[in-house]
């Protein structure tokens, strides 16, 4: 061995860049279309708009998602690390803005999430083949008569056994990961069009859905305006998600490029499968028969059911199921990036900025995801904190509006920014009426939002005198 190889430092190891803007596609694609499509039918029959205005809903919820991915889309040429988010905030307002995010989705946003839909493809398996409860005996057992972490025990355990495999798949590769995200992806997908077809050549069509009035016409214009705003709220849950792949673009092999168009081109996809889906769901039902649909029914699975029968029912839900999985694949793959960035920049615990030396993974990120998650499924508390996504969600899609707006003042944004100014104030202005729209109807989770916003406080100033000492 010569001199030059014995003075040799070892190499660290690095993310490695194998994702395309297909996968990028089908990865924005597949973290959108989860359980919201299948569910949402029935809450918003039951807000007493009319057919044509449920569906002007999807569309404009669409809309105002597309708006705010060509927002994000003129960030992602600032940089081409992992983080997304998190690292546009620290470029435009330093690190206290980022970390305000990337602690919010560590608490609330990404874990809440991954242990929300780990629970919801338990239950799904559940509707299927009924569980055991092995824990039952102590079920009774509670924290302060809020968490009872042995309740449902069988539930939660396939929910802890799923999030731990998932988790394990994409420890061995982000290549792995991105595979299973475009398969499960694409059969959800294809299964989607095959509901859509049953629903609108199949089964006997409902009664023609009516004309779109005016708010005037209707003669009850604030409550139908009302009606409406409750129903985006609704809606945009199913929209939820589409951001994530700026999380991975440390591993995009041309991010620059590829991410902006993998975003906007995965909510295209979500916006045409989620109209046609729910208009064909009208087709099949009435508005009235889907306002009765119970609270422990899928509504996809009951217009399956009407238009083909049982099979049909039994289909939707194993759609759902792998719906559902590929959608918590997804949500663990990218979510697991922003806690790697922040570690890489002493903002989180310091291993989770580890990359594997042989699968080239932030497997340690991984782990703290899992960990957390874990957690939020043993307490039964994830339904509460799910409420909370969006909150949390569209508080930051407001401060990325003020990011464009700064950035581009500043001259830091020399390309072509999208409906600048207008788009950004708009953005702005909705997440604000937004914000407070849900303050004033729900105000304990609300304040229960802001308080696990508010643990960021300590932490932020623990990790700034590390990364303080660590600097010098």
């Amino acid at each position: 061995m010569d001199e030059a190889e014995k003075g040799a430092a070892p190499v660290e190891a690095t993310l490695v860049r194998s994702l395309g803007v297909v996968t990028g596609t089908l990865l924005v694609a597949g973290v959108i279309i989860g359980s919201g499509v299948f569910k949402k039918i029935v809450p918003l029959a039951q807000t007493g708009l009319s057919e044509a205005w449920i569906l002007a809903a999807w569309v404009a919820a669409g809309l105002l998602t597309l708006g705010a991915a060509f927002n994000l889309a003129a960030l992602t040429t600032l940089t081409k690390e992992s983080g997304g988010i998190y690292e546009y905030l620290r470029l435009a307002f330093g690190n206290p803005a980022s970390f305000l995010f990337g602690w919010t989705d560590f608490t609330i946003i990404g874990s809440a999430s991954v242990a929300a839909l780990g629970f919801i493809f338990a239950q799904t398996v559940n509707s299927f083949l009924p569980l055991p409860n092995p824990l039952q005996a102590w079920a009774h057992l509670s924290i302060g008569h809020l968490v009872y972490p042995f309740a449902d025990s069988g539930i939660k355990l396939l929910a802890l056994c799923t999030i731990g495999l998932l988790t394990g798949v994409n420890y061995r590769g982000v290549a792995a990961g991105g595979t299973l995200s475009n398969v499960f992806t694409g059969a959800k997908i294809l299964g989607l069009l095959l509901l859509m077809v049953v629903g609108l050549l199949v089964a006997s069509p409902a009664p023609a859905p009516a004309a779109l009035p005016s708010p005037a016409a209707a003669g009850a214009g604030p409550s139908l305006w009302s009606a409406f705003f409750s129903a985006l709220l609704s809606i945009f849950w199913a929209y939820d998600g589409w951001v994530d792949l700026s999380f991975v673009t440390g591993e995009m092999k041309n991010p620059t490029r590829d991410v902006p168009r993998a975003i906007i081109g995965g909510v295209a996809i979500a916006i045409g499968v989620y109209v046609l889906v729910n208009y064909a769901y009208l087709h099949v039902l009435s508005l009235a028969q889907l306002a009765a649909v119970g609270p422990n029914e899928i509504g996809a699975a009951v217009v399956a059911e009407a238009a083909v029968g049982r099979w049909g029912k039994i289909g939707v839900t194993a759609l759902i199921m792998v719906s559902v999985f590929g959608t918590l694949n997804a949500v663990l793959l990218s979510h697991s990036r922003i806690y790697f960035r922040m570690a890489q920049e002493q903002f989180f615990f310091a291993r989770a900025a580890v990359v594997h030396p042989r699968y080239r993974t932030p497997h340690l990120a991984l782990l703290y995801t899992l960990g957390w998650s874990s957690l939020l499924v043993v307490s039964g508390t994830f339904d509460l904190l799910t409420d909370l996504v969006i909150f949390a969600t569209f508080f930051f899609y407001g401060l990325v509006a003020v990011a464009v707006l700064k950035l581009k003042q500043q001259g830091r944004l020399t390309g072509p920014v999208r409906g600048y100014p207008f788009l950004q104030i708009f953005l702005l202005l909705f997440a604000l009426t937004l914000l407070v729209n849900t303050v004033v109807t729900q105000p304990t989770q609300s304040l229960l939002g802001l308080g696990l916003m508010a643990t960021s406080l300590p932490f932020y100033a623990y990790f700034s005198r590390r990364a303080k000492a660590v600097s010098k």
